[in-house]
């Protein structure tokens, strides 16, 4: 996962998610109904298994495996506050989002500009189309390079051409994310 979506992410929840596997087997559990039958189908894997991981006996306590533990992250994330993370989604792309980032920008311009990328600290309010566009590249599985191709047609257009008061034509190169946040609302 790539600054872009994991900036997203944390930008769509309210609370952090929980970072041991055993609390988010509880979570599993409890937004289960404490069945362990539904959270090993969830997870593909058998009911006894997801009692092991979960018994207090010690002796009889096994630690799920490194496929396992990505198995229940995948299950937490999909599952971590679906409310919040809608009302948020909707908000943003009703009101649009401040993006904060770090990374380096180049151009391609006219002939007597400065092109030559260079790291800068961008803060820029970004509509809610920028918005819309994000979450349906997402949702239809679009990786890092296309987030980054998105999010530099709208920061060269919001912050380097001013809303396209100046610098026509200027094309705007974004790489080399360093961290990228999302203020929503």
């Amino acid at each position: 996962m790539g600054q872009i979506e994991q900036g997203l992410e944390r930008a769509m929840r309210t609370r952090p998610v929980p970072s041991s596997t055993e609390a988010r087997l509880r979570f599993l559990l409890a937004s289960h109904g404490g069945s362990t039958r539904r959270v090993a189908a969830v997870l593909g894997v058998s009911q006894r298994t997801v009692q092991r991981w979960v018994t207090k006996k010690s002796g009889a306590r096994r630690p799920p495996g490194p496929l396992q533990v990505g198995a229940i992250e995948e299950a937490v994330l999909a599952r971590w506050q679906p409310r919040v993370q809608a009302r948020r989604r909707a908000q943003a792309e009703a009101e649009g989002f401040v993006f904060h980032t770090r990374a380096r920008f180049g151009f391609a311009a006219s002939a007597g500009s400065s092109d030559d990328p260079r790291v800068r600290w961008i803060t820029q309010d970004l509509p809610g189309e920028v918005a819309r566009e994000l979450f349906a590249a997402r949702d239809a599985g679009a990786g890092e390079q296309q987030q980054t191709v998105i999010l530099a047609r709208a920061l060269g257009h919001a912050y380097f051409r001013e809303w396209g008061r100046r610098a026509h034509g200027l094309h705007v190169a974004f790489s080399d994310v360093e961290f990228a946040e999302f203020s929503i609302g």
